[in-house]
């Protein structure tokens, strides 16, 4: 008479059939092999890092982003104010006055640079420049005449990244032509530029006070993706042109008029006083207010290998866990014992796509690497199933399935507006799918008769 099994065996038995504990193991895991994929996105960010890195060591060197501001006409005066012990004392303050009119135009020429496998864009821009001063008026303020220092006079022009400053800057200042020198005196409108001493007169007589200075010059600069202008003037208008031909607008305004083809741009901008949160004329400083008024164009990369990675590991817990449901599915309807090791290996293969989509874009471009990724772990995958089902169709039918699961994430990389949506309906059709499929398993047995 045979014995009857002994409780270690029945218990046992239940653990090696027991649906439940499948699908329990199935979900660790899942989650066992997100720490590979945490890792390869970490891998992915460092990647990025170094390519800012290289893109900051050639900025550093050629120019970096540039933000260019037109001139600002500063007069000192003295004013009283109580020092630390309460005493009044005489000090130096600044009055600035902007432009009635900055009109602007330039040509950008971009250039493609590369620091080992890394591609970094710059430019060189020449711009002219020329628009009207008004005379300085300080009659709003209550600052006496012989308060007012007209002789220390300056002009001031912004630049934020004074490398990229190829020639010298001669200015044109009404009859005079004068040359800028670094620095400026106060960072009250500008941090960083350049300056030269206007020595002015009062006004002989109240006439005089409309009196204005015309100015022009021509700057030469080199700097790197991006160039955004200051829009000083009383009216401020900035006609740009270029050959490349996927240039990103952007800052506190868009070009009124532009003209975008695989040849190139062109763009225009007319900016009034009132579109920005600072008066034209200014005593002390304006804080953050100039910088938020600035616009202009960046030269776009047509290709970020790096943010599409990172979206696309986003969806490696999506992969591995319908890749693990499709092998669960296998198990329970086909009657096919898969061991949790070759679950690992095959969570495994799908991890090593992610680094070689990112090795391979790095050199061939985001779409040919993420082509060549999925064909060659769809066919490890096929051929390890092979093995493991024996069954060549059930092979190739987890081999479609693995490649078209690679296909609609490509398909949502490729919609970046209609991501979501066409998420949310996949994830739909799959969890019906999947409803569809398990619908005659015994979830406390094995399979229900059909």
């Amino acid at each position: 008479m045979q014995n009857p099994p002994s409780l270690f065996e029945r218990a046992n038995r239940w653990l090696r059939e027991s649906i439940t504990i499948k699908l329990v193991s199935i979900g660790f895991l899942i989650l066992l092999l997100m720490i590979p994929s945490f890792m390869i996105e970490s891998l992915i960010s460092e990647r990025d890092s170094m390519r800012f890195g290289a893109i900051d060591e050639v900025s550093s060197k050629w120019g970096r982003q540039q933000t260019v501001g037109a001139l600002v006409l500063t007069v000192p005066y003295l004013t009283t104010i109580l020092n630390e012990k309460g005493q009044p004392t005489e000090t130096t303050a600044y009055a600035h006055f902007l432009p009635d009119q900055v009109n602007i135009k330039g040509e950008l020429t971009p250039e493609t640079r590369y620091r080992g496998i890394y591609e970094v864009v710059v430019y060189n821009a020449q711009l002219n420049v020329s628009g009207q001063m008004p005379r300085p008026d300080f009659s709003d303020w209550s600052v006496g005449p012989g308060k007012i220092l007209w002789k220390d006079a300056f002009v001031s022009l912004g630049i934020s990244d004074m490398q990229g400053i190829k020639e010298n800057i001669a200015l044109k200042w009404g009859q005079d032509q004068l040359a800028f020198g670094p620095g400026i005196e106060t960072g009250e409108v500008f941090t960083s530029g350049v300056s030269v001493r206007t020595p002015l007169l009062p006004a002989a007589n109240p006439a005089d006070t409309l009196a204005s200075f015309p100015f022009s010059f021509t700057l030469d600069l080199n700097g790197s993706s991006l160039l955004y202008f200051t829009p000083l003037g009383k009216e401020t208008t900035i006609a740009l042109s270029s050959k490349w031909a996927t240039p990103s607008f952007g800052g506190a305004a868009l070009p009124d008029e532009r003209q975008v083809t695989p040849a190139g741009f062109s763009a225009q901008w007319r900016r009034l006083h009132l579109n920005r949160n600072y008066p034209q004329k200014i005593r002390g400083s304006v804080g953050t207010q100039v910088a938020e008024s600035n616009f202009g164009v960046e030269l776009l990369v047509p290709v970020d290998q790096y943010q599409k990675s990172t979206r696309s590991i986003k969806y490696a817990i999506l992969i591995i866990g319908l890749t693990f449901m499709i092998f669960f599915f296998a198990e329970v309807l086909n009657k096919k014992r898969i061991h949790p090791f070759q679950y690992i290996l095959v969570g495994l293969a799908l991890c090593i796509f992610y680094t070689l989509l990112i090795s391979l874009s790095e050199h061939l471009g985001f779409n040919l690497a993420y082509f060549l990724s999925a064909l060659a772990v769809v066919g490890l995958v096929t051929a390890y199933c092979t093995s493991i089902f024996a069954h060549l169709q059930l092979a190739l039918l987890t081999g479609g399935i693995l490649a078209l699961l690679y296909g609609f994430m490509f398909t949502l990389l490729q919609l970046e507006d209609y991501a979501l949506l066409m998420g949310s309906i996949g994830l739909f059709v799959v969890l019906a799918i999947i409803m569809y499929l398990s619908r005659r398993i015994d979830w406390y047995g094995g399979e229900q008769e059909g």
